[in-house]
């Protein structure tokens, strides 16, 4: 894919301009990202200028040249992608593997050449021998409550590294400080809304990069985020805003 131009015209750090390659674009999503190891959790969502989450169900209607460049960047500065298993059916992911461009970004900024890939399920309701797990370059995760079913959690034991972060419901905060002992800090999530929702509502969510689409979508589609209510709204700081042609790329952190 051509890179996207893309122009960042308001940052509350390190200034304006155009970019001239990936680097510069990873930059701008690393500012005020702790150098220090600590557990630090992004989220990326898409949606229409009117706030829909999907076009005919799905996110990708929504998105642009620029929005897939960053897409695909964001999966550079992380340790793992954790994703609601309810969008790995809905978007049809398969097993994750960034290319061979992506790969050398992320031994150059010291990651695994590889990120791992998180599945969020409740239900556990996820075949073994999907081509998540048995194409997949390094060992998945799963991550679970404390009440799955045994047997679900022995079976997918064999093809992944199951974790279990709640009782009755994943708990976000729990997600964070289970992975970061395990050596996966830096969390990368694609969604989905209900997963984005309950982060939200357990206070583990730091960074949210979120696509403005330029496209009135009407209908009934979802937000970003929906579940349980935070005790209070959770502030944000603008951190970016970058333009590519009449799409906004905006960037907010804690």
């Amino acid at each position: 894919m051509t890179d996207a131009p893309l122009d960042r015209v308001w940052a509350r750090a390190g200034g304006a301009g155009s970019d001239t390659g990936d680097l510069d674009v990873l930059a701008w999503y690393e500012e005020s990202v702790p150098t220090d190891g600590s557990s630090w959790v992004r989220m990326n969502f898409v949606a229409s200028v009117d706030g829909a989450v999907t076009v005919d169900g799905l996110s990708g209607g929504l998105g642009s040249d620029a929005d897939h460049r960053v897409f695909d960047l964001l999966r550079v500065p992380c340790d793992v992608v954790v994703v609601a298993a309810g969008t790995v059916r809905a978007e049809g992911y398969g097993a994750l593997r960034v290319d061979d461009h992506h790969s050398a970004l992320r031994e150059g900024a010291g990651f695994a050449a590889q990120p791992r890939f998180g599945i969020v399920s409740r239900s556990l309701d996820l075949d073994p021998d999907h081509r998540i797990f048995t194409e997949a370059p390094v060992r998945p995760v799963v991550i679970t409550t404390r009440s799955a079913d045994r047997d679900r959690v022995a079976a997918l034991s064999r093809v992944a590294d199951v974790y279990a972060c709640g009782d009755e419901a994943v708990d976000g905060t729990e997600v964070r400080e289970v992975l970061a002992l395990e050596g996966m800090p830096r969390i990368h999530s694609e969604g989905g809304p209900a997963l984005f929702g309950a982060f939200i509502a357990d206070g583990a969510v730091d960074d949210l990069c979120l696509t403005v689409s330029p496209l009135l979508a009407g209908g009934d589609a979802g937000r970003i985020a929906h579940g349980r209510v935070p005790e209070s709204p959770v502030g944000l700081s603008l951190a970016h805003i970058v333009r590519a042609d009449d799409t906004l790329l905006l960037r907010y952190t804690r």
